[in-house]
């Protein structure tokens, strides 16, 4: 995507001629004020940048939990030193069913290979990772894109396609192109008016933060609204379609996505609009059925995230400010759950189907065999 006119990827794996491959990441903590790269050195880089939200989004959690896998086979390529990476990977993100899906992945592909090819194979492995990602999300903007152009067709152009958005589901969360925002970009580079309403998302604000300077970038016409005035916007007719991302989606198609998503299906359905997710296959925990969705650990994070708030001001300098008392205690969940009776549809690379089981393993028909074989 674009970044002050230029093509960009949240992770790119810079080869210089002297030296060893490097991962290297926006510092998404930094944004919207910052954007700096910073190299991934080591696995612990890795998890660090991971943990401390550096990186987020689910599928991009997965690409650069992979190249830290790639990174531990440069310190320790045994299996032990392998495994620990990966235990040390698995403990940073619970809820992102991604980070998972690309450790396992990664695992298979080199305990099984000599210790001295693991290396090379494991590198060649994450960026297999990182362009698959590429490819699902270019393929979902695809998909998600020709229901904004049905939209569109059906208002007779007269008027832009009104979209409401949650958190950031855009190339930040991925390796490029997105998820939610994939089909906006689709849309908007096939020259369908549209306007997106960005929901702040408290209490990291990446919606304010994150998905409104991509937006800014690519030079799609967009609004940043407090997350309350979703139902409001929705309730007026302000609205014509809901997309959301998601960090897991169960087999049964519920969805799994920041926190304040649930509250906006919910207006959705009372208010007639409809609401899509979009869903890369590897986000979908074919581990988790019907009425397993309260089984998904939900992450709480530190609370400071929703007793401060992180902004620049006047002088151009950026620090943090304290909105609660002292001593007043703070929760803070980091994702909801929206059952798959509130949604419209889901928006995978392979299709849109219902949010149902038979939506998912009409489109993912292999899963079904290997369920099946396993059980």
């Amino acid at each position: 995507m674009r970044v002050n006119g230029r093509d960009a990827r949240s992770i790119r794996l810079d080869e210089p001629g002297n030296g060893p491959p490097v991962p290297v990441i926006i510092d998404q903590t930094l944004l919207p004020h910052e954007l700096r790269f910073v190299a991934l050195q080591t696995a612990d880089d890795a998890e660090r940048a991971i943990r401390q939200m550096q990186v987020r989004g689910a599928p991009l959690i997965g690409a650069t939990a992979a190249f830290g896998i790639a990174l531990a086979t440069r310190a320790d390529p045994s299996d032990a030193g392998l495994e620990s990476a990966a235990r040390a990977l698995l403990g940073t993100r619970p809820t992102a069913v991604n980070l998972r899906w690309a450790v396992r992945d990664m695992l298979d592909n080199l305990l099984l290979k000599p210790i001295g090819d693991r290396e090379a194979v494991a590198f060649e492995r994450a960026a297999d990772i990182a362009e698959r990602d590429v490819e699902i999300c270019r393929s979902i903007g695809r998909h998600g894109g020709d229901i904004l152009r049905r939209i569109a067709e059906a208002a007779g152009g007269d008027r832009s396609v009104q979209v409401l958005t949650h958190c950031n589901a855009g190339w930040l969360a991925t390796v490029d192109w997105g998820t939610a925002l994939a089909a906006v970009y689709d849309a908007h580079r096939s020259g369908v008016p549209l306007h997106v309403w960005v929901s702040e998302t408290r209490p990291r604000n990446q919606g304010a933060g994150l998905t409104a300077w991509e937006l800014a970038g690519e030079g799609v016409p967009h609004t940043v609204v407090a997350d309350s005035a979703s139902g409001h916007l929705l309730r007026i007719g302000r609205v014509d379609v809901v997309i959301t991302g998601t960090d897991r989606t169960t087999r049964a198609g519920d969805v799994c996505n920041k926190i304040g998503t649930y509250m906006k299906a919910v207006a959705a359905r009372d208010c007639g609009v409809p609401f899509y997710a979009a869903v890369p296959g590897p986000s979908i925990d074919w581990e988790l059925g019907d009425g397993d969705e309260k089984s998904i650990p939900i992450e709480e994070r530190d609370g400071a995230e929703v007793s401060e708030v992180r902004g620049m001001g006047p002088d151009g300098r950026v620090s943090s400010v304290r909105i609660t008392p002292v001593g007043s205690p703070v929760a803070n969940f980091g994702f909801d759950v929206t059952p798959a009776r509130l949604i419209t549809g889901l928006v995978t690379e392979r299709g849109v189907c219902e949010a149902s089981r038979e939506g998912l393993e009409a489109l993912f028909p292999e899963m079904v065999s290997r369920k099946d074989a396993a059980g």
